[in-house]
C-alpha cells in the first residue's frame, strides 16, 4: 500500500514554472511506477507523465511534451513534475498516482491516487 500527497500547485502567469512534488508513504516505493494526472473544470481526467519505477523510462502527453518533465527520488520516496511555459489550458487539478505496472499506469489505471494539486494558469 502506498499514500499519496501532492504539493506545491499554485496560480501562475502564463510562460511561468512550477514544480509539483508528490510525497510517497511506504516501503514498496521504488517498485512502483509513478504518474501525473490532470483533470480541468467539466472535463475528463487525462494523462500527463509517467515514470518507470527505476527512473530509467519517461512518458508524456502530447500536450505536455517538450514543457514538463517527470523525475523521482526512490530515496527520499518522492516524484516530481515540474512545469515550463506554462498555458491557460494547464489549469486543472493534478493528480500523483502509482501503479506497478509503466503500461497500465500510462493507460490510466493506476493502483493508487492522491488527492490532487490545483494548478492555475492565468492569461
Amino acid at each position: 500500500q502506498v499514500q499519496l500527497v501532492e504539493s506545491g500547485g499554485g496560480l501562475m502567469q502564463a510562460g511561468g514554472s512550477l514544480r509539483l512534488a508528490c510525497a510517497a508513504s511506504g516501503r514498496t516505493f521504488s517498485s512502483y511506477a509513478m504518474a501525473w494526472f490532470r483533470q480541468a473544470p467539466g472535463k475528463e481526467r487525462e494523462f500527463v507523465a509517467a515514470i518507470r519505477s527505476s527512473g530509467d523510462r519517461t512518458y508524456y502527453a502530447d500536450s505536455v511534451k517538450g514543457r514538463f518533465t517527470i523525475s523521482r527520488d526512490n530515496a527520499k520516496s518522492m516524484v516530481y513534475l515540474q512545469m515550463y511555459s506554462l498555458k491557460p489550458e494547464d489549469t486543472a487539478v493534478y493528480y500523483c498516482a502509482a501503479g506497478q505496472y509503466f503500461s497500465t499506469v500510462v493507460s490510466g489505471n493506476p493502483d493508487h491516487w492522491g488527492q490532487g494539486t490545483q494548478v492555475t494558469v492565468s492569461s
